[in-house]
């Protein structure tokens, strides 16, 4: 079985070239015969119509020797209306009457003066003829004869010589398939050998890149911004489970600690019990936010279904207790129309809930929550008066277990999954999430979805 590209691509060359052969030589072979009968029988009829024009003229030699034709017309006889052969160019005994048997050979019909034919061998292994036959005065008929051995032989010979040159012709466009398509396909075989070396501990090997614009090239560079895109998430992963084992490790350490001392104690005081409490409370939280950000990754596309943004920052600001916030912050809605959209309303108050929490949690004074539409989009923007977000740091926000305060937030209770679990709800909506500055100070979160 033909397993490889090489192998399969010299089949179809030599398919090809033996096709091309056999077309191109059955068509020289019949156009080299058609050409060659039609010379032989135009000579075979000149030399019956100079016979024709003798017997027009009445002068035929006597004894009915006609003289030999030229330009390799073997014969040429006269019969008369009877059938009789009455001059000939002369038989193996010269008696005309000893003339070859012409049984076959048409007659002109009405309105024609010359018919011509191929006839067959007279005997078996014989040599097949042409005949041409011309109206002559008198009522006679002039047969002209020419062997077509000679036809023949040429033909044969073209026949072997293309039969003969046939298998080179079509081991030669193999072995050049076979060769043209190895060099093609070198620059796939490195690439192949170094994606197959390429293992966890080694993501940052590439594959050769062998230059060009050509189909391989790009397949090339294509795998290698695979592998960059494998190397990131990898690198992200390490990171998120370095981050993720950071945030439980010291919630953990905490509640032991202070149980151990509730323990040690003949009666342990609510301030451990509660303090373990807060900090079992943290543990649930960062749980649940792995756990939902475990879902947005790999889970199913979010259901849809019609949502108004602006009810949404409503219902938000109404669970926060009004124009006053839960962090004694003024709490403000700009939302002067319903804005339609499309998505899961579940996971996007999830979403907006989580902005405002970071607001709420760096304004000085005052947090804006506004819904509206613009250039096809629907947006929720939460905007504060806090310190704002430094403009290098305006994507790594987003970034899982990122915070910006020296402390990590702790003392505030964040997770710093929060703006991440934002964007990946947004994204799953065909949106994103955007950290711009606001006009008067302070930082602008805009979540966008279609």
């Amino acid at each position: 079985m033909v397993s490889s590209i090489r192998a399969r691509t010299a089949a179809a060359a030599a398919l090809a070239m033996a096709a091309v052969l056999a077309a191109g030589g059955l068509w020289l072979h019949a156009l080299l015969r058609a050409n060659l009968l039609d010379n032989t029988t135009g000579r075979a009829e000149l030399a019956a119509r100079k016979v024709a024009a003798q017997l027009d003229s009445r002068t035929l030699p006597p004894g009915g020797r006609l003289p030999a034709p030229e330009s390799g017309v073997d014969l040429v006889l006269v019969r008369d209306e009877a059938g009789r052969t009455v001059a000939s160019t002369g038989t193996g005994s010269g008696d005309p009457k000893h003339a070859p048997d012409l049984a076959g050979a048409p007659r002109p019909g009405p309105g024609e003066d010359s018919r011509s034919a191929v006839l067959p061998p007279a005997r078996p292994g014989g040599e097949r003829r042409a005949v041409v036959v011309v109206n002559a005065p008198g009522a006679h008929t002039v047969y002209a004869m020419t062997v077509l051995g000679d036809v023949d032989d040429a033909t044969r010979a073209v026949a072997i010589g293309l039969l003969a040159g046939a298998p080179p012709l079509i081991g030669f466009a193999a072995a050049l398939a076979w060769w043209v398509t190895g060099r093609a396909l070198r620059p796939v075989n490195a690439i192949r050998r170094e994606l197959a070396a390429v293992t966890a501990s080694e993501l940052d090997r590439r594959v050769p890149d062998p230059g060009g614009a050509d189909e391989i090239a790009r397949l090339a560079r294509s795998v290698n911004d695979t592998l960059d895109r494998l190397e990131r998430s990898d690198a992200r992963q390490r990171q998120f489970t370095a981050d993720a084992s950071h945030e439980l490790r010291n919630p953990l350490a905490a509640v032991r600690s202070r149980l151990e001392v509730a323990l040690a104690m003949g009666r342990p005081d609510r301030e451990s019990v509660g303090a373990a409490l807060a900090d079992t409370e943290r543990l649930q939280r960062i749980a649940a936010d792995l756990l939902l950000l475990a879902r947005l990754d790999g889970g199913p596309a979010p259901r849809s279904e019609p949502v108004d943004l602006a009810l949404l920052a409503a219902e938000d600001a109404a669970r926060r207790g009004g124009p006053r916030g839960d962090a004694g912050v003024s709490l403000r809605l700009d939302a002067r129309a319903p804005v339609p959209a499309s998505g899961d309303p579940a996971r996007l108050e999830r979403a907006l809930a989580n902005l405002v929490d970071n607001a709420l949690r760096y304004a000085r004074a005052e947090v804006v929550v506004r819904a509206a539409e613009h250039g096809g989009w629907r947006l929720l923007e939460v905007t504060d008066d806090g310190p704002g977000i430094p403009e290098a740091d305006r994507d790594r926000v987003f970034e899982r277990f990122v915070r910006l305060d020296a402390d990590r937030g702790r003392a505030s209770g964040g997770t710093g999954l929060g703006l991440a679990i934002a964007r990946e709800i947004a994204r799953a909506h065909g949106g994103d999430v955007r950290a711009l500055p606001a006009p008067g100070g302070g930082a602008r979160l805009v979540l966008r979805i279609r």
